[in-house]
């Protein structure tokens, strides 16, 4: 339960980067017990906020206090000392270790603690326990679903007993049954004293588990509100001034020509990554219609990552076809298939989507080199890049100095709106979204939902993956379960409800 006692005080933080003031003399506190949200939009400082917490940035100006104690900034295992755990957003575990491996690897070289694996492997089965987690330690990470990656994030910081707790963005890839189980640990914690600090995007989330609530907008604090006193609507309006469902969405025209059949999967199968392993996709058939937004639906690891994937070229099925307005591209490569139509918006967008080095316009230029308006006998034409790059800038709402930043040093709504704006900018016949609105706030979600919605206008097919079962409600008029590889049912999305869904991910009613 949340005391009075200030467990820690941020005390005019100032982070400044080329062209952008990230956080501008932010103060806040946290205290003992407390689940303190931060909210804001994309590239409002939140994340810069919580690295300088954690020591992974050193601000310009200002202090941070652990129970009065001025925190060294800047020095990650400084941090860890004073107590403060950070739970970052893109997992930090090497993914050929193993579980257990990767805590060794962190409580020795991380936080200087001298654990023997038996103490460590006691640590994980109280914590386990206590918190009701499930962990084979012996598993390799990168086997993990990552509802069970973030466990193993969890659990690496909880071993170190925290203070203080940061979270950036836990349930962003999470089911809703996995969030109320995220949930409930963190109410468990701060039971216990941990004050909690939370990143989330989804505000009716953030309502059902905060105390305090701070807003930030363009780096700076707009208000500190108990979650109690307000509702959405005043949460989005301290974000960006109205909610987005409250603004007019821009009609999408009306198709000119016949729905046709732009993608068909027959009968495809792709087998497992090791010897005996199970089929991950087994006899997958359906088909996607020229202007149709198709939902695919399921929980995390029923395949619907390798289904896009095999669609790609990234994997090669064992059986099966994948016709493409007519043509076979089941052999094509990667490359072939992309000109002909295909684009895909990768769900993780820092492994498969972006170049973090390389620069916004470098980025957005990734497959225009064939253009002529981009490119001439294979040489790129840079004023034609960065002029293209800056009319993509302001379309699609990319938050950034210039398009010569970057793209690692964008945040991650502002990154993911960068991928959708190389991919859509092709014009592709058919788009295949994982996650699509992964990390982003509400007001760039509806934009996100809007370029595909008049994708689908334009006539294009477009395929969403998404385990936010309202999004693939709003977004589909039809959808599809999938579960173990297989696909279990069909429905219209008008005709089933998120709670029925639900009971179809879990396999409870038939196709």
């Amino acid at each position: 339960m949340m005391s009075n006692s200030e467990l820690l005080k941020v005390d005019g933080v100032t982070k400044a980067f080329p062209g952008i003031l990230a956080n501008d003399a932010i103060t806040f506190d946290l205290k003992a017990g407390e689940i303190h949200a931060l909210l804001g939009e994309n590239g409002a400082g939140k994340t810069t906020l919580v690295s300088i917490l954690f020591g992974l940035q050193r601000p310009d100006s200002g202090r941070v206090l652990v129970n009065g104690t001025e925190l060294e900034l800047g020095n990650p295992r400084q941090a860890i000392v004073h107590g403060l755990g950070f739970v970052q957003q893109h997992y930090s575990l090497v993914p050929t270790l193993t579980v257990i491996e990767n805590l060794i690897l962190s409580l020795q070289y991380g936080s200087g603690q001298t654990l023997s694996r038996d103490q460590i492997e006691q640590r994980v089965a109280r914590l386990s326990q206590r918190h009701g987690l499930a962990l084979d330690t012996t598993a390799r990470v990168e086997r993990l679903s990552v509802s069970d990656q973030q466990q193993v994030e969890l659990i690496k910081t909880l071993i170190r007993t925290p203070r203080v707790l940061i979270l950036d963005e836990p349930a962003a890839l999470h089911s809703a049954e996995e969030v109320k189980k995220l949930w409930q640990v963190l109410r468990d914690l701060a039971k216990q004293g941990v004050g909690i600090i939370l990143i989330g995007h989804k505000l009716e989330d953030i309502l059902a588990i905060a105390d305090r609530i701070t807003v930030l907008r363009r780096g700076r604090v707009v208000a500190t509100v108990s979650a109690q006193e307000v509702n959405a609507a005043q949460l989005g309006a301290m974000m960006v001034g109205a909610l987005a469902a409250d603004s007019p969405r821009l009609p999408a025209p009306a198709l000119e020509t016949p729905v046709t059949r732009a993608l068909e999967v027959r009968c495809l199968s792709v087998k497992g990554d090791r010897a005996r392993a199970p089929d991950l996709l087994k006899d997958i058939d359906f088909s996607v219609g020229s202007g149709e937004i198709l939902g695919i639906a399921g929980v995390i690891g029923s395949g619907q990552l390798e289904l896009l994937e095999v669609i790609t070229g990234i994997r090669m099925p064992s059986a099966g076809e994948i016709i493409l307005h007519g043509y076979n591209i089941s052999t094509l490569k990667i490359r072939e298939r992309l000109t002909r139509g295909l684009a895909l918006i990768p769900g993780d967008r820092h492994r498969d989507g972006l170049i973090g080095p390389m620069s916004l316009a470098d980025n957005l230029a990734l497959g225009v080199g064939g253009e002529p308006t981009s490119s001439r006998m294979g040489v790129l034409r840079l004023r034609s890049v960065y002029a293209r790059a800056r009319e993509l800038m302001k379309r699609f709402g990319i938050n950034a100095a210039s398009p010569s930043v970057p793209a690692a040093t964008l945040s991650g709504g502002n990154q993911q709106k960068l991928i959708f704006a190389r991919e859509l900018a092709r014009n592709p016949k058919v788009i295949l979204c994982c996650y699509p609105t992964r990390g982003l706030d509400f007001a760039a979600t509806a934009a996100v939902h809007q370029e595909l919605r008049l994708a689908a206008a334009r006539g294009a097919a477009v395929i969403v993956v998404s385990i936010d079962l309202d999004e693939i409600l709003a977004l589909a008029s039809r959808l599809i379960v999938i579960q173990g590889g297989r696909i279990i049912g069909e429905v219209a999305a008008n005709e089933v409800t998120a709670a029925e869904l639900g009971v179809m991910l879990g396999g409870g009613i038939a196709a």
